[in-house]
């Protein structure tokens, strides 16, 4: 079986032009104080569209571990949409990294969604701004 080394260093289009164009969901803001796990985001807000690594860190708390198979990603419009299974392969733990991602050009709400393994839950909102 060969390697597939452009494999590793294909870009994943992580909002597609069509899903862009759609109307922002309007979710109310809210705010609670919460032990459930942490959300880190490791790399910018302000992207290039074209092309940009991805970086967030779940963080457990209180001996709980993350719940991999509860993480969700949401691209707040209408309709919502579902891009777990675009973010899903650069999970590793409690890291997520995509090398290689893209999004049009624009402000982009992705609502982050994690639970531990004692059940309690956390989401943020990240809103990606690409030039």
């Amino acid at each position: 079986m060969s390697s597939l080394p452009w494999l590793a260093s294909a870009q994943t289009k992580l909002i597609t032009e069509a899903e862009a164009q759609t109307p922002n969901l309007q979710v109310p803001s809210t705010r609670a104080i919460t032990r459930g796990p942490g959300i880190s985001l490791l790399s910018p807000t302000e992207v290039a569209g074209k092309a940009f690594a991805f970086k967030l860190a779940f963080e457990p708390r209180g001996g709980a571990k993350i719940d991999a198979g509860s993480i969700k990603f949401e691209y707040l419009k209408q309709p919502l949409v579902d891009l777990t299974s675009r973010f899903k392969p650069g999970l590793n733990g409690n890291q997520l990294e995509l090398p290689q991602v893209s999004i049009p050009t624009g402000t982009h709400p992705i609502r982050v969604s994690v639970r531990d393994t004692e059940g309690r839950e956390a989401h943020t909102i990240i809103h990606l701004n690409a030039k």
